[in-house]
Parts: structure tokens; C-alpha cells; sequence
């Protein structure tokens, strides 16, 4: 299983005010909530916890099949400026994050052994970015693979109506987008 989320920076400043009252509380765990609130950056904190707990959360769908809202059950900790984990209930999620001026991308594994494929970009404003994401991802791949979702919206790989052993992941938010995949 693997998960990965994209946050673009310069939208997420206009669209999103986290310092609004309640934000922090309905989002974060207390302990989360004192590292943003102790933090050098809050802004950079805050989207990073929520980039994380995105990235987990596509993994535990996929492993569950069973969407939920509960942000403050991912309980999120950073290991060190690129690494960190994801706790949901008892399963701990993998994280590997990178934090540029224009976003913060991070990617999710159950399995920190598995290796990965990641490709991250910018879209420039196109209407259907999911569209682009799932294009640019199948360029890996041999004509006849195609990417179709369940009903939780978790995307997998077919070839001639057969399944794939791949786990996948796309991402996309304001100016850029993303996928990862890896063999499962």
C-alpha cells in the first residue's frame, strides 16, 4: 500500500485560513497542536501534518476498504526534515516528505522496504488535472495498462480487465501534481 498528497503553498495561503478559530482543534491532536503552535513556521507545520495525514490515510483506505473524517485519530511525528510517521489506531504509516517554497509533498508506506516510484510536477491550469496526474503516471507503462478506481476512490492498475500487484497513488492540488507507485 502506498498513499501520497501534494499541498501547493501559495493556494493553500489564500484558500485556507488555519488560524481561524477551531481549525487546530478539529484537525489536530494536542501534541500536534503544540508542535504547530512552538514551530518556527506554523504555516509549514500545519500543512505538513495535514500533508501527512493525507498520505496515510490514502494507505489505510486501501488496506481497509473504509473511508472516514477523523483527523485527530492520525496521530503524525517527524523524525527528521524529510522523514516521519503516521499512527491511525495501531497501524504506523511510513512517511518521506519534501518541503520546497512552492509545496509539500509527502508519501505514505506501510512497508518502509518497498521501493517506490515518485514523480512530482507542475500542471499549469488545466480543468482536469486528475486527467493529467493518471496520463502522465501511465506513460510507465505499456499501452494497454489503465487506471481505474473502486468505490472508495482508490485507484488501481488493469491490463486486459486483470488486476495489477501494484499499489498506486495520485495527488493533485493548485499548480501541481503527482503520483507513486510501487510493486505490493
Amino acid at each position: 500500500m502506498i498513499g501520497n498528497d501534494i499541498v501547493d503553498l501559495q493556494l493553500a495561503k489564500t484558500q485556507s485560513n488555519w488560524q481561524r478559530k477551531g481549525f487546530l482543534e478539529k484537525q489536530f491532536t494536542a501534541e500536534e497542536q503544540k508542535i504547530i503552535l512552538n514551530s518556527q513556521n506554523p504555516f509549514l507545520q500545519v500543512w505538513l501534518f495535514w500533508s501527512m495525514k493525507e498520505a496515510a490515510y490514502k494507505c489505510h483506505v486501501q488496506e481497509y476498504q473504509k473511508r472516514f473524517f477523523a483527523p485527530k485519530k492520525f496521530s503524525c511525528k517527524t523524525i527528521s526534515n524529510s522523514a516521519g510517521s503516521v499512527e491511525i489506531d495501531s497501524d504506523f504509516y511510513f512517511i518521506k516528505y519534501s518541503i520546497s517554497e512552492n509545496y509539500i509533498h509527502s508519501i505514505a508506506v506501510k512497508n518502509k522496504k518497498n521501493v517506490l516510484v515518485s514523480e512530482l510536477f507542475f500542471i499549469k491550469k488545466i480543468i482536469n488535472k486528475t486527467k493529467i496526474v493518471t496520463q502522465q503516471m501511465l506513460t510507465y507503462f505499456s499501452d494497454d495498462i489503465q487506471l481505474q478506481k473502486d468505490q472508495f476512490g482508490v485507484p488501481f492498475l488493469y491490463q486486459k480487465q486483470k488486476k495489477l500487484p501494484i499499489s498506486v497513488s495520485t495527488s493533485h492540488h493548485g499548480n501541481y501534481g503527482g503520483f507513486v507507485f510501487l510493486n505490493t
